[in-house]
């Protein structure tokens, strides 16, 4: 019987990872059946499950997939950055921008708040975005680029904060032409500033 090889197994299992983001974004986690799924992916069951053991491993996949993605957006350009390519998305008439990316956020906030299994695992998972802040924030300082007035990991919070904020307003639909400006404010309100 022939090797599988690497390169084919990575791209299953991305394969997986996309078709999966849209039907949990469509249908939320319990809505994204696993006959959802195979219809997302395009692939069976057992292909699916052969990758990862579970519904739920697949979702924390996928949303610590995400996860580093925007981590490394952040450590190139930034939170805000991140910020800004959600609003610099592509809309199609039916969703808001980063209407996937949006939809697992929004399912791991909400099973967050609901599900105790769910907080532990994730919580070994979450630290990469907010290290990655962290870091990007505390190599503007040290470049004199940063004010030096408020702590790196409050400004790591409010940023979080503020993104989160961000999130919730995409996916209540809301207005999103005019937030440029916003987070304008949000990037200056970070910078040091010379010579006031």
């Amino acid at each position: 019987m022939p090797r599988v090889s690497q390169d084919h197994l990575d791209a299953r299992r991305r394969q997986i990872l996309d078709g999966s983001r849209s039907c949990f974004a469509r249908h939320g986690y319990e809505g994204a059946t696993v006959r959802r799924l195979e219809e997302a992916t395009g692939l069976s069951r057992g292909a699916i499950f052969h990758h990862f053991k579970d519904k739920e491993s697949l979702f924390l996949a996928l949303a610590e997939d995400d996860a580093g993605r925007m981590a490394d957006v952040v450590a190139e350009q930034g939170l805000v950055q991140v910020m800004r390519n959600l609003l610099d998305e592509p809309r199609d008439g039916t969703s808001t921008p980063g209407a996937d990316w949006l939809g697992t956020r929004l399912e791991v906030s909400r099973r967050l708040r609901t599900d105790t299994d769910f907080r532990q695992r994730w919580a070994q998972r979450s630290e990469q975005l907010t290290a990655a802040t962290r870091a990007r924030l505390q190599w503007q300082r040290d470049a004199g680029n940063l004010r030096d007035d408020v702590d790196v990991d409050v400004l790591t919070a409010y940023l979080e904060l503020v993104l989160e904020g961000l999130v919730s307003h995409l996916a209540m639909g809301l207005p999103a032409d005019d937030l440029g400006p916003v987070l304008d404010v949000v990037e200056e309100s970070v910078r040091r500033h010379r010579g006031l």
